[in-house]
């Protein structure tokens, strides 16, 4: 790594230079010269993409928005979690992907409308030949039964990967594109589900190389399976299992996964057994999502596995408890007893966002410069930026440059934004007890838009119909 000149400015137009300094110099930045710049970058954004997203002009026609001078103004044209999984779902089940793709290029500046076809009769399959064309689309899980698509590509690269690579050296205390450390996840190999693609994206060059990556399942996720896996439990909770529409190809590679799964044990031994005797004393780096390991620890204790690493080894755990509903309540004592590592090292971030927020030791999630928080409250309208507040995250990307970076989150935190932590680390930051408005008492996640009801449902008709 070269040596990077201390930062003396954000320049608003150059918003992926941000990401070339390191993460000292990010969140040592006086807030008034991060906010100038942010406020800057933030209408230059707007500015440049509002004729080129035929979403974000419909919604700003909508909404009756024709310019924005700072960041309040852009709440009425935030992106729900809905937007990117607006597409009729008959798409997906009647394998219309010029349809599917014509409803993509609403949400993105590139053009993917040309991009051939042919031969694409899977989720899978298209979303690779998209990548083939320039674009980097990564998905959530689709437990809601559909999965959102992320319209990235290779102009946000360079910038996403170095914001990524900052931030893990921020959270891990060591900058893994230099110390090359073997890594153990509880994922899978491959996948577009996007913290599958991050984990090939970045797990490679993090590791040394892929046969230094040993992932528990040596095998791609299925984006149509994922798909599939959604449809069928949103229809069994809605009672409506047997209205679904489903190809007779994807019910036998379905099938052929459970016959896969029938095997799991003997793959999570042999996983178990690299981990922990072939790596024992050595200096590892562990991860995936904070429920994943917890099932793998109650497993391998269950089994007698006992790990014993180098005591500068990394433990890495994200994700919250999704779908989890029975975890231990003392689950991180758990996953640092068994793992024999002393903390847990994380990172906040999303699907939508590519400036993820590394935990310091004060556990609190920092914000980097070019992600914007904005918190709303019950009718959201933003709170102060200023004190303490408790309320429903929203955040903008500054580096999405091909499509909307603006959108609303299903996260409630607690938010500090005046003075430094006690880490030392400036900026706006969170507090650790982030909680799914869904998963909170009542279950209730009904986002009430900022503007006019009526403004965001026709924009959702809009942005829906193909």
């Amino acid at each position: 790594m070269g040596t990077t000149a201390p930062v003396t400015s954000l320049d608003p137009g150059d918003v992926a230079g941000w990401t070339r300094h390191p993460f000292e110099e990010l969140f040592a930045l006086p807030r008034e010269e991060v906010e100038a710049a942010q406020q800057a970058a933030l209408v230059r954004r707007f500015d440049d993409l509002l004729p080129r997203i035929e979403a974000l002009g419909k919604l700003a026609e909508r909404q009756g928005v024709e310019r924005i001078t700072g960041v309040d103004d852009v709440v009425p044209l935030l992106f729900d979690h809905r937007v990117y999984k607006s597409y009729p779902l008959s798409l997906i089940e009647k394998r219309r992907f010029a349809r599917l793709t014509a409803w993509l290029q609403r949400l993105t500046a590139n053009t993917v409308t040309d991009v051939p076809l042919d031969g694409v009769n899977s989720v899978d399959a298209w979303l690779s030949r998209l990548d083939e064309h320039g674009m980097i689309i990564g998905h959530s899980t689709g437990t809601t039964g559909k999965l959102s698509f992320i319209p990235r590509s290779q102009a946000e690269w360079p910038a996403w990967k170095n914001a990524y690579f900052e931030a893990m050296h921020a959270a891990v205390g060591i900058d893994t594109r230099v110390v090359k450390l073997p890594t153990f996840s509880a994922g899978y190999r491959s996948g577009h589900q996007m913290m599958t693609k991050m984990g090939l994206l970045f797990g490679r060059a993090q590791a040394g190389g892929e046969e230094t990556r040993h992932m528990l399942y040596d095998y791609p996720l299925s984006s149509d399976l994922l798909s599939l896996a959604g449809r069928l439990q949103a229809a069994e909770e809605r009672g409506e299992l047997d209205r679904l529409q489903i190809d007779p190809a994807l019910l036998e590679e379905r099938a052929q996964l459970i016959e896969a799964s029938r095997h799991r044990d003997d793959d999570l031994q042999r996983w178990f057994a690299t981990l922990a005797e072939e790596f024992r004393g050595q200096r590892v780096r562990i991860g995936g999502t904070s429920a994943d390991l917890v099932r793998l620890a109650l497993k391998g204790r269950e089994n007698g596995v006992v790990c014993e690493f180098a005591p500068d080894s990394i433990l890495m755990a994200g994700g919250g408890m999704k779908g989890y509903k029975d975890a231990p309540a003392d689950w991180e004592k758990l996953l640092t007893d068994f793992f024999g590592i002393d903390r847990i090292r994380s990172m906040y971030g999303m699907s939508e966002c590519m400036g993820t927020a590394p935990k310091c030791a004060a556990d609190h999630y920092h914000f980097p410069p070019f992600t914007v928080p904005i918190v709303l409250d019950e009718n959201a309208v933003p709170v102060p930026r200023q004190g303490v507040h408790t309320g429903r995250l929203a955040l903008f990307d500054l580096l999405a440059e091909t499509y909307w970076g603006g959108f609303i989150s299903g996260d409630r935190v607690t938010i500090h934004w005046d003075g430094d932590c006690a880490c030392g680390w400036g900026g706006p930051r969170i507090t650790g007890d982030i909680a799914r408005f869904s998963e909170l008492e009542g279950g209730d996640d009904k986002i009430t838009c900022a503007g006019t009801a009526k403004a965001y449902g026709d924009f959702m008709d809009f942005v829906s119909g193909t």
